[in-house]
């Protein structure tokens, strides 16, 4: 039979575990030319640090690897929602999902927005390091490496949804099937026997934009039709783009039959545009949107689309940023695609003969 460890051993094991941890703060505090407690201030998000000092100290503590354990954070009971433009019909489906899920883990949720970047700033980063909060969803928007290394080194899970673009394979991310959807657009409108199809794209510099551009070529090609680059126009998802493309489309000589508007904001765009043109939808002119927004039933005529399930995207990636929190993510549950399915409506028909 064993006999028990000695008291004495016991303490001492507990003793250089604390002592190894303080060796690594303490020479880090060394190598900055600050004090301890200058560097506890750092981890902690206190802001009564100078610039230059903590951005040294944050230089340090990613060169030593640190990374906080979670039994040191006191959390708080808040996720953090990060959006690159917040000023739609589509964010709100996307807050009413983390909402869901933040209420029902006694969570509140808090909103920012990076002013149509595609990386929060700098300030943002320590201010969230400075919350501690459970989570961070970050919507059409990504992280750099200094602010995701501010965010592991405190703990902190993050979760992109619907990434802009290739958020790397070690980034937990959910999304949904844009290229099958703009597929299915694509295919719709040929099956009805349309033949000359413009698009509206979306930012070019975004993933989804190009998935859904595509598959929309991907349909074309597939029913032999060419891909003429003169039906494709860049816009940005929102509604003035839409009218705007709409309208340099739709005054061709050779004008599109039927156009994939991209998302619903663009595709209302496009009914104004129409509207301008004395064209008739869908007697003169098919429309297919992607998001399947509230509004989509709605509008005159309404809208055919791809549904998105934004609402349930949002579900999920709070319920995964909250997993990832308590330890329960898994590297196979980190890339998640949501599946999106084609809403027939009234905007399309045949051509005119």
């Amino acid at each position: 039979m064993t006999s028990p460890e000695p008291v004495e051993s016991r303490t001492q094991t507990r003793t250089q575990g604390r002592t190894a941890q303080s060796a690594t703060l303490a020479e880090i505090a060394r190598e900055a030319g600050v004090s301890a407690p200058t560097v506890s201030k750092v981890l902690n998000g206190r802001a009564d640090v100078a610039p230059a000092t903590r951005s040294r100290v944050e230089d340090l503590l990613r060169a030593h690897g640190y990374r906080r354990r979670r039994t040191e954070a006191t959390r708080s009971p808040l996720i953090d929602l990060v959006f690159h433009e917040l000023e739609s019909a589509w964010a709100m489906e996307v807050i009413r999902g983390v909402e869901n899920v933040a209420r029902d883990a006694g969570l509140s949720v808090v909103l920012s927005e990076s002013a149509g970047r595609l990386t929060p700033g700098r300030t943002w980063a320590d201010q969230v390091a400075a919350r501690r909060p459970h989570g961070v969803i970050l919507v059409l928007s990504g992280l750099d490496e200094p602010q995701r290394a501010l965010l592991t080194s405190r703990s902190i899970p993050f979760v992109v949804m619907d990434p802009a673009g290739d958020p790397g394979a070690d980034v937990p991310s959910i999304g949904a099937t844009n290229w099958q959807g703009g597929l299915a657009a694509t295919r719709h409108l040929i099956e009805l026997g349309h033949r000359r199809i413009g698009a509206i794209s979306g930012p070019s510099q975004m993933m989804c934009s190009r998935a859904r551009i595509d598959g929309y070529r991907a349909a074309l090609e597939t029913a032999g039709l060419p891909v003429d680059p003169a039906l494709i126009a860049t816009g940005d998802f929102h509604h003035e783009a839409g009218y705007r493309r709409g309208l340099e489309l739709l005054r061709r000589p050779d004008r599109p039959t039927a156009v994939f508007a991209g998302n619903d904001l663009q595709a209302l765009g496009l009914y104004e545009a129409a509207r301008e043109l004395g064209l008739r939808i869908p007697e003169d002119l098919s429309v297919v949107g992607f998001d399947d927004l509230p509004v989509a039933p709605w509008v005159g005529p309404p809208l055919t689309t791809v549904r998105q399930p934004l609402t349930e995207m949002a579900e999920a990636a709070a319920k995964l940023v909250l997993d990832l929190g308590r330890d329960e993510g898994t590297e196979a549950a980190t890339r998640v695609e949501l599946a999106t399915s084609l809403v027939v409506r009234s905007s399309t028909a045949g051509p005119a003969e």
